[in-house]
């Protein structure tokens, strides 16, 4: 004999976003920020319009993974994930118009169609599309193997791929629902402090162990960004990234060192425009189990810092764009 099951008790998990496809960073010095990111990173250009560059990693599939547009300050422009279909991205749609955080369908852009934004509860701005260019690289880009994006630049780090991101939130917790409830993001990682305050978040729509970062803001200020990450296949990879950012004089923040949450060996820089940016191994752990149970670390785990390597660097928790306004900004960097 059949049972009915009401709906809200399957709690059954949506998969309608595919994964993270592009973030728009903003700069107020456009020109080295490119450079450093062509020169340095070995990012490929792909397009320009108005006050943007279109740049890639060699080997992702569309046409670009980083929109960089010049402005009077630094931050996240916007981030962009892709549906797996335009149904998912219909449904998504109509789900997110409840939220009321909706803002609205834009036409498209270089490399996209149609897309539909919106506001997280922290005001960063997000945008969700389905409709995409296949990157199609020009002859003297064309690899020897067919089933590689485009052929490898052999210039600065070679960075791969886009990775993940990693935006701070005034409440982490509001946000963590928000990408649960509405878009169907797993949580596999989180900071609880001792006074039940969610820290951290590290949520997945992949079978990557994260896709995104969320982390506190102290300041109170919404909408700021902590940074973006592009993935290297090894940590030899990532030692000589260090190796090439001295010898292009960029600042390196903190690292290589090994996270303790998700195990990322890492290292930070600052691109010109002060925007942080990341090299890691980041994609090495997959999340499999369709019952995930998330990992909890405590405040008095965290206080031990990274899982190896030095001591975290103040800057790590208090640098963010755009700059803190005001008198808040003494302890920014």
């Amino acid at each position: 004999m059949s049972q009915s099951v009401d709906r809200d008790d399957r709690r059954e998990p949506v998969m309608d976003v595919a994964h993270l496809g592009h973030l728009e960073v903003l700069t107020p010095t456009p020109e080295e920020s490119r450079r450093f990111f062509v020169d340095v990173l070995g990012m490929t250009e792909s397009g320009r319009a108005g006050d943007s560059v279109y740049l890639r990693g060699w080997d992702d599939y569309e046409r670009y993974s980083l929109k960089l547009t010049g402005a009077a300050t630094s931050g996240l422009g916007h981030a962009a994930f892709r549906a797996r279909s335009k149904q998912a991205l219909e449904r998504r749609v109509a789900a997110l118009q409840e939220s009321g955080l909706a803002i609205g369908w834009i036409d498209g852009d270089v490399g996209h169609g149609p897309a539909f934004r919106f506001h997280d509860p922290d005001g960063h701005v997000i945008e969700l599309y389905y409709e995409t260019e296949w990157y199609e690289a020009p002859p003297e880009l064309r690899p020897y193997l067919k089933n590689q994006a485009q052929r490898f630049p052999a210039r600065g780090v070679n960075v791969r791929r886009i990775d993940h991101f990693n935006c701070l939130a005034a409440d982490v917790r509001a946000n963590r629902v928000f990408f649960e409830d509405y878009l169907g993001f797993r949580l596999t990682e989180q900071i609880v402090m001792d006074d039940g305050r969610e820290a951290g978040m590290w949520l997945t729509c992949t079978n990557k162990s994260y896709d995104f970062a969320y982390t506190h803001e102290a300041h109170g200020v919404g909408g700021r960004f902590h940074h973006l990450t592009f993935a290297l296949d090894s940590r030899e990879e990532i030692l000589r990234a260090a190796d090439i950012f001295r010898e292009n004089d960029v600042f390196i923040e903190t690292g290589p060192h090994k996270h303790a949450v998700q195990q990322t060996f890492f290292l930070y820089v600052y691109e010109p425009g002060g925007n942080r940016i990341e090299v890691a191994n980041a994609g090495a752990r997959l999340v499999l189990a369709p019952d995930w149970k998330p990992i909890v670390w405590t405040e008095e785990e965290r206080r031990h810092g990274q899982a190896w390597g030095l001591k975290t660097i103040p800057s790590f928790h208090t640098h963010g764009t755009p700059p803190l306004p005001g008198d808040l900004a003494g302890g920014d960097r």
